[in-house]
Order: structure tokens, then sequence, then C-alpha cells
């Protein structure tokens, strides 16, 4: 079956992502000063003696700001607690370097009344707290005390693993491109049955790999952005989900093809951008917790994908993002926490099992699964549990390679 078969005249609605688990890290970000060595690499004690010295920082995110307490902390793990009081037009804050250039973790998606957090562990330095739409959106932590812990750079293991991650990305990066540019010409060809076949096929690349696309927020934002999510001007939806609005929900190419080429630029300069990008195991391993909670939210719930209906590829895609970075750090974990890795594995087999019930062949669009309006509430919230126990043993990583 197709989509031309099953044709909507509007998009499912919309609902809130819900609470992200307490466990969440930071998403991808490049190594950035002050976070890690004093080098700018991440870095950090053993996890026993981080574990005993961890500090915790609880962020309220109100009308007036996101003033953390304490504003002052020792150097190592930090968790951080974040929740929304009563702040309709402030749902996310984010820890960034003091210049503001780099977000080193994130929660997102809070409305009132929802909480969350990340962990990170941080080296001495100056950081920037912002909550974009508050009165006063930026606020300072400092972080105290002698910076501790070997640089990664002296495993093999863990450097290998990085050198692995880029290849990775820039491999991923380059085959949405060019993904993309197929989409395009279908498009271009006025062949719309053609162009919502190609479409999913083009999004699966950029879903493996959005933790690092998300560190240059605003082109995350053109490539990827969402109608009300964050997107509320509709001059500035562009990007994949503007054009699966205009395929699935207005059935026309119109307007499409100058659409979709400004898609492939940005998708370049993303390219240019991953390609000269450096990256350490703390990132990789908080970038493939922060995939699995973006799957938990957008794509179970329906929203990522709510024109097309082809939410469950790329949910996979999410899956096989974060088993990467596992696999990639599968020697080094083998060493240091085997049980840890033998517990990721058995929870990503559970995943496998659930989703081989929704494989079709050749399945809707050609996705190789069904279409996911027809999987039921209860299937979906099946699947959600199973995915946050995935999150819940993945977040164990970080501390592990810190």
């Amino acid at each position: 079956m197709t989509s031309a078969d099953r044709r909507r005249a509007a998009p499912r609605r919309m609902t809130p992502r819900a609470t992200a688990l307490a466990a969440i890290s930071a998403g991808l970000a490049l190594t950035a000063a002050g976070c890690g060595s004093s080098s700018g690499s991440s870095g950090s004690a053993s996890p026993a003696t981080a574990a005993d010295k961890a500090t915790t920082v609880s962020i309220s995110l109100t009308p007036q700001g996101c003033a953390p307490k304490p504003a002052r902390v020792t150097a190592g793990e930090v968790d951080f607690n974040v929740a929304n009081k009563d702040a309709d037009a402030v749902s996310e804050a984010e820890l960034r370097t003091n210049d503001l250039a780099k977000i080193l973790g994130e929660q997102e998606n809070l409305t009132p009344g929802l909480s969350g957090g990340f962990a990170l562990t941080l080296q001495p330095g100056t950081y920037k707290i912002n909550c974009p739409g508050a009165a006063q959106s930026r606020w300072t932590l400092t972080v105290a005390g002698k910076a501790s812990g070997p640089a990664w750079q002296s495993s093999p293991q863990l450097a290998a693993a990085v050198s692995g991650y880029s290849s990775y990305v820039s491999q991923n990066t380059a085959s949405m491109v060019t993904s993309t540019q197929q989409l395009c010409a279908a498009i271009d060809a006025k062949n719309l049955s053609q162009a919502e076949l190609l479409y999913p096929k083009a999004r699966v690349f950029y879903e493996r790999i959005e933790p690092v696309a998300e560190i240059w927020g605003n082109l995350d934002t053109d490539i990827d952005g969402r109608w009300e999510n964050p997107v509320t001007v509709q001059s500035q939806f562009l990007g994949f989900h503007r054009i699966e609005q205009m395929m699935w929900a207005d059935n026309t190419l119109t307007g499409a093809s100058q659409m979709c080429a400004g898609l492939v630029k940005n998708e370049q300069q993303l390219l240019s951008l991953v390609r000269s990008a450096s990256y350490n195991p703390l990132e990789m391993a908080s970038g493939a917790t922060d995939l699995i909670n973006e799957a938990a939210t957008a794509k179970i719930d329906g929203e990522e994908e709510r024109y097309s209906n082809t939410d469950l590829p790329v949910f996979q895609a999410n899956v096989d993002g974060a088993m990467e970075v596992v696999t990639l750090l599968q020697p080094y974990l083998q060493k240091k926490d085997p049980s840890l890795l033998t517990l990721i594995k058995r929870r990503d087999a559970a995943i496998a099992a659930q989703m081989a019930h929704y494989q079709a062949s050749p399945g809707y669009d050609g996705t190789g699964y069904v279409e996911y309006s027809t999987v039921l509430d209860t299937q979906r919230r099946q699947l959600s549990g199973t995915v946050n126990a995935f999150a819940e043993a993945l977040s164990k990583v970080s501390l592990r390679v810190s």
C-alpha cells in the first residue's frame, strides 16, 4: 500500500513530547573549552569517584528565567534537574559554553508541569544556562575546583571509537545529500508517487546522526524543524517536514522544487561542517542517549512524521544510530563494564523483537514497515516501555567513558 491510496486532508493532532527520562544526557556537542580537559576535551574521575561527588543543580523554568541553584558547583559529575513551573513561553534549558557557541547539554519540550534533566561531567570554568523565551534567558554557572581524569586520547580503544564515529557521521550525511537530491529529482519531474517513496529513504540518514546536526541549531531547524515544534512562523517552515506536508497533507508539489533545493543546500552546509568537526567519547555516549529519548518522544507518539505516517523507519534509524555508538565503544565497554554492555544488547534485542511485528515487504511507501497509523495505542505503549528501558541502560555509558 502507498500513501496515495490513503490520502489525508489534514495531519494528525500533534501531542506534546512527554517527560524525558531523568537520565537524559547532553546532546552531541563539539569539543568545547571548559567541558572536559583544560584543552577542551571531556574528562572526569573514575565512575565510582564521580558518583561519590555528584552534585545536583536544579533549574526551574519560569517566565522570568532559569536561574541554576546552586550557581556554583565543584568540578565533576553534575546532575541537572529541570522543571517547568508555570512558563508557557519557555520549554527548554540548555547548558552552553560561556561564549554561547556550543550546546553541551539540554532538556527540551517541557510544558508547564513537566520535568526532566541531563547529566554531564564538567571541568572548571564558566558556563551559561540558556532558556529561550524567558525575560532573562541567560544565567551563569561557575564550576570550581581542579581538572581531573586522564585524557581519552590515551586509550587506543576510545581513540578508535571516536575516529570510527567521525567517519560514520560523515558517511551518513553524504548519503543524506545524495538521497535528497534523488527526492528533488522526482519532485522536479512532478512525480508525486515516486517522491513519496524517496522521502523516508532520505530521512533515515538524518535521524541516525541528528544529535550532531543539533549542534548548529538554526541549521537543524531549517532541515528538520516541525510545525509548532519549534517553527511557528509559516515563512520559516522549511526542510523535510514542509515537503512532507506538501506531499501528504496538501497533495501537491507546487513550490516543492524550490523547497527541496533549499534543503539540499542546507544539507551540503551540514556535510561541510561535520567533516571538520571533532568529537569525544562522552559526547558520543550522550548523543546516543539523546537519539533514544528522541525516539521515545517524537517518534512513538507519531508527532515527527505526522503527515506521512512513515514513523517506523525513522524510529529504527534513531535506534541504529545509538547502537552504532555502542558498537564502536564495545571494545572499551567490554573491559570497563561487560555487564552494562550485555544489558544494552539485551534491551536492544527487545526493541528488535517488537519492531519485527510491524515489518512488511515492501511495506507502506516502500519503507519495509506498516503504516504507523495502523499501530494501536496499546502497541505504542508497549514499545514506549521497551524503549525507555533501553534508554535507561544506555544513559549509563556516559559515566563509563568519562
